[in-house]
């Protein structure tokens, strides 16, 4: 089953008076290109973090936030009284012995100043709320792998659609490589005879048309592409982390349509030719986005 590798994934687990949440977001990659943000209580498990993300998600450039969300009303930020009272008496001196004037609105002056409303206890991270945080990221991850796989699903329909279509344009190269041998040999065989005073040899002639026909024979060609096709399809059954390969049968299928058409001498097969192509093109741009 093919994953994408967009998605999106959050989560939000309750510890104690905190809200722990935890946002994962991922864009295609060619390997595991990780940003993090994480709340500064949290930075010393970062490690641990990165590796659940890296299980989880493989491939991609994905970027992770951590932040908490405290209830200020259950823990608000204390105001340090002494502090208010040393700051008070301070201008107030001051105040007395220059005559600068007190100020009007004391509650507005006091509260301003430096650490008046900083908190000056330490937070530890404990295991309990160490597992909460694990709860929320390995939460988010989920969520993002299930997003990955809503869009891996379109993602095959995708791809299952297009290789059908070269499939059934390959069927139509048939009936006009059939005709074609006889075309060739019809039209040589008119030059010659417009060419006054030439007389030929009828065995050499079908033996350099043999070999013309052979250097102009896609079989192996069909038969290559027909084989990737098949090997596209049963990749795309396979579990999740195929999007390389797909990228690499892609290219070789890529290889036989261009070598079908440098074979091509008829306008109707390079037309087909030309769809071919273009049906691959849109499944190169999007197994970019395979995981």
């Amino acid at each position: 089953m093919i994953q994408s590798m967009t998605g999106y994934g959050k989560a939000v687990v309750a510890y104690k008076d905190k809200k722990i949440h935890a946002e994962v977001k991922s864009l295609n990659s060619k390997q595991l290109d990780l940003n993090t943000r994480i709340a500064p209580l949290y930075r010393e498990k970062e490690m641990e973090m990165r590796q659940m993300v890296a299980e989880a998600l493989i491939r991609g450039k994905v970027d992770m936030s951590v932040w908490i969300e405290k209830d200020t009303a259950v823990d608000p930020t204390p105001i340090n009284t002494a502090l208010v009272e040393n700051y008070y008496n301070q201008i107030k001196a001051i105040a007395d012995k220059t005559g600068i004037p007190l100020p009007e609105d004391w509650f507005y002056t006091l509260l301003r100043m430096p650490d008046v409303l900083t908190k000056t206890d330490v937070e530890e991270l404990g295991d309990e709320e160490w597992q909460a945080v694990k709860q929320a990221v390995s939460d988010a991850l989920k969520n993002l792998v299930d997003f990955r796989i809503q869009e891996g699903a379109a993602l095959e329909k995708k791809f299952s659609e297009k290789v059908d279509n070269i499939q059934h344009l390959l069927a139509e190269i048939e009936p006009l490589e059939k005709g074609r041998v006889e075309k060739i040999k019809a039209r040589i065989i008119d030059g010659l005879q417009q060419i006054p005073g030439v007389d030929y040899d009828k065995g050499r002639m079908e033996q350099e048309l043999i070999y013309y026909i052979e250097k102009l024979d896609i079989s192996e060609e069909k038969q290559r592409l027909t084989n990737h096709l098949k090997y596209f399809r049963d990749t795309m059954r396979e579990p999740a982390g195929q999007g390389k390969k797909l990228g690499f049968i892609a290219q070789e299928m890529g290889r036989e349509i261009n070598t079908t058409g440098s074979k091509s001498n008829q306008a109707e097969m390079q037309n087909i030719v030309v769809k071919m192509k273009d049906e691959l093109e849109q499944i190169k741009e999007q197994v970019l986005n395979a995981l």
